[in-house]
């Protein structure tokens, strides 16, 4: 099975087992002196064991002065102990290993100790530069071009760089050349406007990337590979949108770079300014393999071994990838954040029990911003690897888990591999609670097949389920239960306003299960990710819609780069936004909402109420569970509202707890 997938590749003398690539992903597991930690170890050799062809160690910073709190350095021999002890446990898990090698520039992120090395400087007022506020500045604001010395400095720290990760046991150099670090902004016409021997014509820009490549090559032995990683750029995305460069541009560019050493071409895209931003990191509004055609014309024109990346997240996909001779690598890092054991699974035919990546970028992306580290909506033991082991219990009891939804699912699947009996119980008639629901939104396919896969995975693990089937307190007795877990969700929050109960007034949840069908102009009452999506589906059906929503923007609360998608869909669809507004009445051909104080109109057949959800009422539940002394657990939006991502974490958790 895969049998393109799984065959081998010789790249100068390393022989990889598979095609499949673990690329360089950020994910805050070194500690604050950028050192490698043992849980960037226990993470790393997880996937070595999972069985994938070869690990990147994430982007690691080459500048003593430009490496950001959590990330992984190499600037010095101090980090050399670490980085050895990573390559030793990959090798002995089987793996192969490699390192990315990286400095800083437009998109060097927000930590205020790290360097900005700029191709032109920044005068606060250039839109094609993303500089965060907390970069230090010189005292008039602005931010001084990198200098040709520096440039210089910068040159030999790569090849010191590949000197220590070749010391310090990798299999694999890759120079990172994308995204908005220094490389790329030397590189790019967008952003390289100098007037010395760096800047001007493409010779002359290439001239710093050419540069790093051979003294990386220069410290590294002869049959070692050396790989690349460039953004490519379309009409969509020319970095800024006003005169990147072009798929043409960096094709010459990579010719140069195959003979300055280099022999695989990482062919990325995205970068940190205009819509090159999502991707970077790509959401599920994304098709999965929507790089695949730039790889396959690299392969063509460069003759490089080369590497396809962007939502490749199936065998399916690869398989045909390679079939095609599109690509003689395949990145598949989110698969393998999603099951670390992906790779297994997909050589032994066990593709039914993975987890699959549904590019919801909750856990990643998000994660990564706003977490202490990244995690997983399908994983929650991302992370965690030496922290957590499923053990049998030493006692095992019989739970009830009353809800049927990811994170009741997820619970209940824990509970039967640590030995306990979950009898899990739903009123509705299928598994899969909101999350099913939240499939049925425009381009969220992937967690319908998410929500039918967990299901299927419930069945195979022969889990006594109860559909339509409401708690009763005689459950506990009948079914003799030690404890209980609940996870009964949330739903619809219906605000009272007047005209709220009207023929013509549905809530989103309905809408979405195709139980209520609005008709004509429709007015939406809540901007949050529900009310958005239901305005794009209905748009999508030829309605016009306007959005309420009392905040001063709408879907908030939804990550970067999903909210990108989702304002270009409004834009698109022609989607009207009232903000700062306050739904004040429904009447039977209007909505009337309160606005800078006041009291404005706007003309509707029907109404959608989604101004949120509410947790659903269990105290009769925890009432009988005391009365009887059972321990209860609660999880998800039992708790209170929140996202998957905590419902699944939390199933997970009670399941280890019990």
């Amino acid at each position: 099975m895969y049998e393109k997938l799984f065959s081998e590749i010789k790249i100068r003398g390393l022989t990889l087992k598979n095609r499949i690539v673990m690329p360089a992903m950020g994910t805050h597991f070194a500690d604050e002196d950028s050192q490698v930690t043992q849980q960037l170890i226990d993470y790393q050799m997880a996937r070595a064991k999972g069985g994938c062809g070869l690990n990147f160690m994430e982007c690691t910073s080459v500048c003593p002065d430009a490496t950001h709190t959590r990330q992984p350095g190499i600037s010095d021999d101090r980090f050399i102990p670490g980085h050895r002890k990573c390559t030793e446990a990959i090798h002995e898990a089987g793996g192969t290993c490699a390192i990315q090698l990286w400095a800083p520039g437009a998109g060097a992120g927000s930590d205020p100790k790290c360097r900005i090395y700029l191709p032109d400087g920044y005068d606060g007022k250039k839109s094609a530069v993303f500089i965060p506020p907390t970069a230090k500045r010189e005292p008039d604001g602005t931010i001084p071009a990198v200098t040709g010395e520096e440039l210089e400095t910068i040159v030999g720290w790569f090849g010191e760089a590949a000197a220590r990760s070749v010391a310090a046991g990798y299999d694999v150099l890759e120079f990172h050349c994308g995204h908005n670090y220094l490389p790329h902004t030397m590189l790019s016409k967008a952003f390289n406007h100098r007037t010395d021997k760096y800047g001007g014509s493409p010779e002359n820009r290439m001239r710093f990337p050419l540069a790093c490549i051979r003294a990386i090559r220069a410290n590294m032995p002869e049959e070692m590979p050396l790989f690349i990683r460039v953004s490519v750029f379309d009409e969509d995305d020319l970095d800024d949108g006003k005169g990147g460069n072009s798929i043409e541009e960096t094709i010459q560019f990579l010719k140069e770079a195959k003979k300055a050493g280099v022999d695989v071409a990482n062919v990325s895209r995205g970068n940190f300014t205009g819509w090159g931003n999502v991707y970077e990191v790509p959401p599920l509004n994304l098709k999965p393999g929507f790089n695949v055609e730039n790889a396959a014309r690299i392969r063509r024109e460069t003759g490089l071994v080369t590497m396809a990346v962007g939502r490749i997240n199936t065998p399916e996909l690869g398989e045909k990838i390679l079939a095609e001779e599109k690509a003689d690598l395949i990145c598949m890092g989110r698969a393998q954040l999603a099951d670390p054991d992906f790779c297994k699974k997909c050589r032994d035919g066990r593709t039914d029990e993975i987890r699959y990546c549904i590019g919801c970028n909750q856990g990643c992306n998000d994660g990564f911003v706003s977490l202490p580290h990244i995690t997983c909506l399908r994983n929650p033991l991302l992370g965690r690897e030496s922290e957590i082991r499923i053990t049998e219990a030493k006692e095992p009891k019989k739970v009830l888990v009353i809800g049927g939804g990811m994170g009741g699912m997820e619970c209940a699947l824990f509970l039967k591999a640590r030995g306990h009996e979950p009898i899990l119980i739903e009123k509705s008639d299928h598994l899969g609670g909101q999350f099913l629901l939240a499939g049925q939104a425009p381009g969220k396919e992937e967690f319908v097949k998410a929500a039918r896969d967990e299901a299927e995975m419930v069945r195979k693990a022969d889990i006594r389920v109860e559909l339509n089937r409401e708690f009763e307190e005689s459950m506990l007795d009948e079914y003799r239960i030690d404890e209980a877990v609940i996870a009964t969700g949330a739903g619809p929050l219906i605000l009272p306003f007047p005209g709220v109960d009207g023929p013509h007034v549905s809530n989103a949840h309905d809408v979405l299960r195709g139980t209520a069908v609005p008709k004509g102009d429709t007015v939406v009452i809540g901007g949050g990710l529900v009310g958005v999506e239901i305005a794009e589906l209905l748009s999508e059906r030829g309605h016009k819609c306007t959005i309420i929503e009392m905040r001063d923007a709408v879907a908030c609360g939804l990550g970067y780069y999903r909210m990108m998608f989702t304002m270009k869909n409004i834009a698109e669809k022609q989607i009207d936004c009232i903000v700062n507004a306050s739904c004040k009445e429904i009447t039977e051909n209007s909505v009337r909402y309160e606005q800078d104080g006041e009291i404005r109109e706007v003309a509707c057949e029907s109404v959608v109420i989604a101004v949120g959800a509410k947790t659903i009422p269990h105290a009769h539940i925890l009432s009988a569970c005391e009365k009887r002394k059972i321990p209860v657990h609660k999880i998800g939006d039992a708790v209170k509202v929140r996202r998957a991502l905590d419902a699944i974490a939390e199933g997970v958790e009670a399941a280890l707890e019990i």
